[in-house]
């Protein structure tokens, strides 16, 4: 673990000029992500972005901007608004099926066992999960009520609580 910006072994942060944002690098098997890696220290990497970023960059530091970013794992169940995904055509699971499902996904990633971002392009139900869950920025207004709340009051690095929405549960990553 890097003591200064809390990324695991051979993680580093670098800035993409074409977003103008920071991601997550890895120079051992060079993958690149923009959510914080499994296991990286989120306080020591909110300080050593705040100390490294200028706020223009960083807009969870600046204050400046209304918007955050995150990315989420959606998991549907037969109540939700629109059961189904890309991954099945009707869902029937129970909402209770689907929180057990979800603390589980949960679990794993607190675990370390999987990043975020792996487990949910494979098992959310939302079409983001082609992106890593990433949803990119977005401001007051622009999500349901429940997700938008929990969402900005994340830190950046945190992974939230089993958050319920209109579209089925979540647990939300704050990226930005």
């Amino acid at each position: 673990m890097d003591a200064q910006s809390g990324l695991p072994a051979n993680w580093e942060v670098r800035f993409s000029r074409s977003r103008k944002l920071p991601y997550y690098y890895n120079s051992q098997t060079q993958e690149s992500q923009w959510v914080p890696p499994t296991n990286t220290d989120g306080e020591k990497l909110k300080q050593y972005m705040a100390s490294k970023y200028p706020p223009e960059t960083n807009t969870a530091a600046s204050g400046r901007s209304e918007k955050v970013r995150a990315s989420h794992l959606l998991v549907k169940h037969k109540d939700s608004r629109r059961p189904s995904s890309w991954k099945q055509a009707e869902i029937v699971r129970t909402k209770d099926q689907a929180r057990e499902l979800l603390q589980n996904y949960r679990d794993r990633i607190t675990a370390g066992e999987i990043s975020f971002a792996d487990l949910a392009s494979t098992e959310s139900d939302c079409s983001s999960a082609r992106k890593g869950g990433d949803l990119g920025f977005f401001g007051a207004g622009e999500m349901q009520k429940s997700f938008e709340d929990a969402a900005f009051a994340l830190e950046v690095g945190e992974l939230s609580p089993i958050i319920e929405s209109d579209s089925g549960l979540h647990i939300i990553l704050r990226t930005a």
